[in-house]
This record gives C-alpha cells, sequence and structure tokens, in this order.
C-alpha cells in the first residue's frame, strides 16, 4: 500500500514560485539555474536563510546529491520540491517524500537516493550537535558545534570502545577511519556513526 502523499504547497509558496517565474523570465535561463544551484548547495550544507530559524550542519560526503533535470524536468517543480525537502525532519517524513516522488515521476535515482539520505544525516547531526562532517573513501572527520559535545563523558567512553577507529585530534575535530570506497558505504557508515553519537549526545542530557 502506497504512503498517503506529502502535503499539498502552500498559498504563501505559490506567491514564491509565481515571483520566481517571474525572475526567470526577466534574468533568463544561465543565471537562473546559477541561483538554482546555490539553493542545492544551501541544502547540501550552508544556509537555509530562515528556515526553521535553525542553523545547518554542513555535510561533505563527495558523492552527487540533486533533483537531475532528467528526472524531474520542471524547473519551478523542482525548485518546489528542494524547498519542501530542506524542512523535512525525520526519516518517516523523508520516506513520505520519496513515495510522492516515485508516484510522480517514477523509481528514485541513485542522485536523488543520496539526497534524502543526507537529509536524515543533517537532522542525526542536529541531534549530535554536529556542526561539520567530511567523509570520504578512508572514513569521516566530524566538528562538533562550538567545539562542545553534550556527553562529554560518553563520547570519552565511545572513543574508546571503538578500538582505535576513533580519535579525538587537538584542533578538537573527532576522525574516524573505514573504507568507504562505494559511495552507498559511505553514507550507510556516515548515518551510522552519527546516530550513535546522537544516542550518546542525548543519553547525557
Amino acid at each position: 500500500m502506497k504512503r498517503e502523499r506529502g502535503r499539498p504547497v502552500a498559498a504563501t509558496d505559490e506567491a514564491i514560485f509565481t515571483a520566481a517565474f517571474d525572475l526567470f523570465r526577466e534574468v533568463g535561463f544561465e543565471l537562473y539555474q546559477s541561483m538554482l544551484e546555490e539553493a542545492i548547495e544551501a541544502i547540501r550544507g550552508g544556509d537555509l536563510g530562515d528556515i526553521d530559524e535553525q542553523w545547518s550542519p554542513q555535510i561533505t560526503l563527495g558523492t552527487p546529491m540533486l533533483l537531475p533535470e532528467g528526472y524531474v524536468a520542471d524547473l519551478q517543480v523542482r525548485l518546489g520540491l528542494y524547498r519542501r525537502l530542506a524542512t523535512l525532519k525525520t526519516r518517516e517524513e523523508i520516506d513520505a517524500f520519496a513515495d510522492e516522488l516515485i508516484d510522480r515521476f517514477g523509481p528514485l535515482p541513485d542522485e536523488v537516493e543520496h539526497l534524502l539520505d543526507v537529509m536524515e544525516i543533517k537532522a542525526l547531526c542536529r541531534r549530535a550537535g554536529i556542526a561539520e562532517i567530511d567523509a570520504g573513501p578512508k572514513g569521516a572527520s566530524i566538528l562538533f558545534r562550538k567545539g562542545q559535545f553534550a556527553n562529554a563523558q560518553g563520547l570519552v567512553a565511545f572513543i574508546q570502545a571503538s578500538r582505535g577507529l576513533l580519535r579525538l585530534m587537538p584542533d578538537q575535530k573527532l576522525v574516524f577511519k573505514a573504507d568507504w570506497e562505494v559511495p552507498a558505504a559511505r553514507l550507510k557508515g556516515v548515518r551510522g556513526l552519527v546516530q550513535e553519537l546522537a544516542k550518546v549526545a542525548e543519553s547525557g542530557q
């Protein structure tokens, strides 16, 4: 059974999209495409403005993450989907959004799967107090927000239990060693690591 589709676009959003389309006609395709790319970068880990008035973790995974033009052809629709995607907080909301994409546009390309996974990782980062995470084939480095972790004793125990896979560096970055050559393994590994750190952080509250 298919899950219920996501919420319809609100009237305020429709006004925004109408203004966006007018801007598109004024500035032309190339400049507007550049603006769209900047919006994508914001979702990936930059600045989302006043959405929820929340800080936004910066996540770099070295994998393609976007809604391809070949998947969602209409530019206005893509903009609306990006805007909605930026508001999702839980895995349930992300799964419901994915179901809607499948219903409307067909099976999810890898780039879209990656984008949805990153939105879940961002939510976990907020729970764990992670400001930045940079992951690659050999592992990941993590920087905590304001250089602090909510449960320092729990973090020390977590590092000790990792048997050398985790190290806290002099610059306060947490480094994790892993073999993540395949992007899917990297996403899964980062999600699992951040999920555990979120549990450790919340257990000290």
